[in-house]
């Protein structure tokens, strides 16, 4: 029943030497653990942000084709006080081959947390009763409100979801 917290850092290192050096990027993923205890404080914060939280996984179509609505919803909102996380619903043995991969490929900026709890029962409820375990599916809450979406979102979809949130805190 652990977690593994990737936290995605992109850093640019530019050559200024004359030899036409392309620009560098260098992707360090810092891998974390946690419990399942450890995640329920993310889904329950009580702080000044507006959270997005995505459920997601790699093999999941409609999941893949919405990430860069949460990505891009990520860049817009930054600095209005939102925190995009990524929930990958992948197989924790298929971090290192499958997801973290993936994560470099379609260059990722959110945190993206692993699920490796496999009892679906447990912790399923605890993000929404409503929930039957399709993905996608997104929670945004903040300290004044909460609402569940088992759902795929366009990104005029999530703007005005999220407006709501956005005025409510």
């Amino acid at each position: 029943m652990k977690k593994i917290v990737l936290s995605l850092f992109i850093i640019t290192l530019v050559s200024c030497k004359s030899d036409n050096k392309q620009v560098e990027k260098k992707i360090e993923l810092e891998v974390k653990s946690y419990t399942y205890k450890t995640l329920e404080p993310i889904l329950n914060r009580q702080d000044n942000k507006t959270y997005i939280i995505n459920f997601w996984a790699t093999w999941c179509k409609p999941c893949v084709e919405e990430l860069p609505v949460f990505e891009k919803i990520g860049e817009l909102y930054k600095n209005k006080n939102v925190e995009v996380i990524l929930v990958s619903l992948d197989f924790p043995n298929q971090l290192e081959t499958r997801l973290i991969p993936f994560i470099k490929k379609h260059k990722l900026r959110s945190k993206v947390i692993l699920m490796t709890d496999t009892d679906q029962n447990t912790w399923i409820p605890k993000i929404s009763e409503k929930w039957s375990g399709a993905i996608p599916a997104t929670l945004i809450y903040n300290k004044n409100s909460r609402e569940f979406y088992e759902q795929s979102f366009t990104i005029d979809l999530l703007q005005k979801e999220l407006n709501k949130f956005i005025k409510t805190n």
